[in-house]
């Protein structure tokens, strides 16, 4: 399939170690489960539903979990899946159902699934019920199926927030002083925000696929949480008190902190010279291509890797499936793994006068490559 020969133009010596392809005639799903590397453990991953999705993007998904926890040093490994769907299907739980039971013999030992773009904790309720409610190798399971809600409890945007706090220490910014714009007020975004308010930040603007709006002097941020429950993506076109602004404008406002916590590369070289943050904390995966960090770190701004900025779910979801734990322990562990983790990155990236992508990836593979070699 030329699908496929694109992807393995990025295989290399971590991976991916099995591409599997699903196809259900009944109903009509189509899928696809990467597994990139397993040699530090079970490889941990979400599943995406994106119509535009492709196996590329998964592979590259995929390949960021390795890094990510790698780079925080858990003992997991890098996987991800994805429905080629779309994630308002009214066949959404048959599709969940028939991918559950798909994906059975690589359970366990091999994958471990979790929500991401599309899905949810109920989606990981599903899965639970389809292998026989004896799994405990499901990550973000309702609370009262014994899990750690992630989006409901906000674990990527509380290590966003975390992240931003080390972060700024590099770049002799006060939280207290900072203005932040997030791109894609959903779960993690809207967490993200409520996380680094409380870290005194103020939140100028926030953004959905309907739109985005912008106030300076900050947003009412509980009155537009309030509007997100009540309207989804909706709620930027709800709230009154701002400036309403096309979505990707977003990305070039005048804030000392940028979140993005949307798609794939959204900042690219066709478009960074147009950014103006001082400090990039992505809550999403890849949001920036390579080429556009290495352009902004030039400049001067510095780009916290996604697979360590993001890396708060990921790090709940060891706590949950390896430990059994509760959010409380959860949140300190992730206060423990990504302050520790970005200090050494950045420090050895100002020293060695290198790109902090390029420094979390060599820490990276080398834990793997140790692993891989034991």
């Amino acid at each position: 399939m030329e699908v496929e020969q694109k992807v393995f133009q990025f295989n290399d010596m971590l991976g991916p170690e099995k591409i599997i392809y699903i196809h259900d005639v009944e109903t009509k799903l189509r899928a696809v489960l990467v597994i990139d590397n397993t040699a530090r453990g079970p490889a941990l991953g979400g599943i995406r539903i994106a119509s535009d999705i492709t196996t590329k993007e998964v592979f590259r998904l995929a390949r960021s979990m390795t890094f990510k926890w790698a780079g925080i040093d858990v003992p997991l490994g890098g996987g991800k899946s994805g429905i080629f769907a779309d994630s308002k299907a009214l066949n959404k739980i048959e599709l969940i159902r028939a991918f559950a039971r798909a994906i059975k013999p690589f359970s366990e030992n091999t994958y471990i699934p979790g929500p991401d773009i599309g899905t949810d904790e109920q989606c990981m309720a599903i899965i639970y019920e389809e292998w026989g409610r004896k799994s405990r190798a499901i990550c973000g399971l309702p609370k009262e199926l014994g899990g750690i809600p992630l989006d409901e409890l906000g674990a990527t945007g509380y290590g966003v927030a975390v992240a931003a706090e080390a972060t700024a220490k590099f770049k002799d910014l006060e939280l207290s002083d900072a203005t932040a714009s997030i791109q894609g007020f959903g779960a993690v975004g809207a967490a993200a925000a409520k996380f680094l308010a409380e870290k005194g930040v103020k939140i100028v603007a926030a953004s959905t696929t309907q739109g985005a709006v912008y106030n300076p002097k900050g947003l009412d941020l509980k009155k537009l949480l309030e509007l997100r429950k009540r309207y989804g993506g909706l709620c930027v076109t709800k709230y009154e008190d701002a400036t309403h602004i096309e979505k990707d404008d977003l990305l070039y406002l005048d804030t000392e902190i940028l979140v993005p916590c949307a798609r794939p590369d959204v900042i690219t070289e066709e478009n960074v010279d147009k950014v103006k943050a001082k400090l990039i904390v992505p809550g999403a995966n890849i949001p920036s291509t390579e080429e556009a960090e290495r352009i902004l770190h030039n400049r001067g701004v510095i780009v916290v890797p996604d697979f360590i900025a993001n890396a708060g779910g990921a790090v709940c979801c060891s706590v949950e499936v390896l430990e059994g734990g509760t959010w409380e322990e959860a949140t300190k562990r992730i206060a423990k793994k990504l302050a520790e983790n970005i200090r050494i990155i950045l420090e050895k990236a100002f020293r060695e006068k290198k790109y902090p992508r390029d420094v979390a990836k060599e820490i990276a593979t080398q834990r793997v490559l140790k692993a891989m070699k034991t």
